[in-house]
């Protein structure tokens, strides 16, 4: 089929099918499910695959869904991936569909993902008789927290016989109908890390008889924020962020807490993450986290504990598939839409993991609009996408299995 004339049948299926994916966006996002007790989610995954006859398994990585649709005489495998879990954070939005639960919400784009892969899976099973390559649908639970469903699912077998994998994913800080990706590492390997400096607590008025554990965080917080700028390559990257600072309060006998201002605590607890794009930088940068850590306590006559989680490891697109995506975007939206090479993130994907096994390629679709007010970034309490980038992300999924062979 001439590719214009596939290009419009694509966007006519899309048009055709975003209502019913709005809806089901919509429904997901009122009942958010977090890490791995995705069910509900995964549910409405499961069944839309079995009503498009496609054959599913279900419990892959715990929780997560594989579908897979078989094109007679196909010798090669593709992979769409969507993850399906949502973030313990309070929404701040007044949508309609706002979540119902308390403390949990959508507010990095999974719904959107899970509803697009089900769009899609709709759409290749009308184009079934164009598809030159098999096409395998994983709905993956627990992209949002350490270790991750990735691994899970693949040792599980959602890899097994796959020849290369794609994942997108929504991105207020482009607009609707843009697309965005690089080759080689994307996005970043993300750690984590957990401090306690403890001192000698007592009244705030004789704070010489104490070691201030407050004092001592404090500083340390001031400290860290030269590990980056005094011991990495300007031309490297790298991001030490202290995202947690607690001490003070009393646990009382009821579960409750008592604040008391008059009194110095005898610690403190911080925490935080560390984002690298290459292994030689994190490795500089966990080893000065901690150098920076023993010597603030050491200058206070304090002492420390200090635990390092490396987490899911680099992003990376393997230029084949980079190439590939690239080219299928630019046919849909035309070389003024594509943004490319984008520069990396240091944000964290365990699509990672995937990356690490097969040839593979992400990529961030445009999902803001300025004039709807729609440029909150994920994981802000009042993120949420204009829901016609979910046009654009079916296509680039439908015409990257389509152009597979």
């Amino acid at each position: 089929m001439p590719q214009t004339k596939m290009k419009q049948q694509i966007f006519e299926q899309c048009h055709h099918h975003f209502k019913d994916i709005v809806a089901i966006r919509r429904d997901i996002h009122q009942h958010p499910e977090l890490r791995f007790a995705v069910e509900r989610t995964a549910g409405i995954a499961a069944k839309a695959l079995h009503a498009l006859s496609i054959p599913v398994k279900t419990g892959i990585g715990r929780t997560g869904v594989v579908g897979d649709l078989e094109v007679p005489g196909a010798t090669k495998r593709v992979a769409l991936r969507a993850d399906m879990d949502a973030l313990p954070i309070q929404e701040q939005t007044d949508v309609p569909y706002k979540s119902k639960i308390d403390g949990k919400a959508h507010l990095c784009g999974h719904d959107a993902h899970t509803a697009m892969l089900i769009g899609t899976a709709k759409i290749l099973s009308h184009f079934r008789s164009s598809l030159k390559a098999h096409v395998r649908f994983i709905f993956q639970p627990c992209e949002e927290a350490f270790p991750g469903g990735a691994p899970a699912m693949i040792e599980d077998g959602a890899l097994e016989d796959v020849d290369e994998i794609y994942g997108i994913h929504v991105f207020p800080l482009y607009s609707v109908g843009q697309y965005a990706t690089c080759a080689g590492p994307m996005l970043a390997q993300s750690d984590t890390f957990e401090i306690t400096f403890t001192g000698r607590g007592g009244h705030a008025a004789f704070p010489h008889l104490t070691v201030d554990s407050i004092v001592i965080g404090a500083q340390f917080v001031t400290a860290a924020q030269s590990i980056v700028s005094r011991n990495v390559n300007p031309l490297d990257s790298a991001v030490v962020s202290i995202t947690q600072f607690h001490g003070g309060d009393v646990t009382l006998q009821d579960g409750g807490a008592s604040r008391a201002l008059n009194v110095i605590p005898p610690s403190v607890e911080l925490g935080g993450t560390v984002r690298t794009l290459q292994k030689a930088v994190q490795a500089k940068v966990k080893g000065q986290l901690e150098n920076y850590v023993a010597g603030m306590a050491a200058a206070h006559d304090a002492t420390y504990t200090y635990a390092y989680q490396e987490g899911c490891p680099v992003t990376y697109n393997h230029e084949p598939c980079a190439t590939r995506a690239v080219s299928t975007a630019r046919g849909l939206v035309g070389e003024k839409n594509i943004i490319f090479p984008m520069a990396p993130i240091l944000g964290g994907e365990d699509f990672a993991y995937y990356s690490q096994k097969i040839p593979a390629c992400f990529v961030m679709v445009g999902a803001g609009n300025e004039e709807k007010g729609i440029v909150n970034m994920c994981h802000h309490p009042q993120f949420d996408i204009d829901e016609r980038c979910m046009i654009y992300g079916m296509a680039l999924l439908v015409s990257l299995a389509l152009t597979s062979q």
